[in-house]
């Protein structure tokens, strides 16, 4: 095998492994982007809960008719 040759087979194993990290990385980057809508969704629920609380009545106040 000649050295070009050989530098050929390199460079197209080189290049199939950038591919293959290339698609993984665009996979992981749609992941991120899914998880950190999640994470903003699962957050403004969660301060809308803790409005709710504040909002409510406290448990040992007595109610307005007494």
């Amino acid at each position: 095998m000649t050295n070009i040759t050989a530098l050929e087979e390199r460079i197209a194993h080189l290049m199939r492994a950038v591919d293959d990290l290339s698609d993984i990385v665009a996979s992981q980057g749609r992941e991120i982007d899914r998880l950190t809508r999640l994470t903003e969704m699962l957050a403004l629920r969660e301060a809308e809960r803790e409005q709710e609380a504040l909002d409510a009545p406290a448990v040992n106040q007595r109610p307005p008719h007494w």
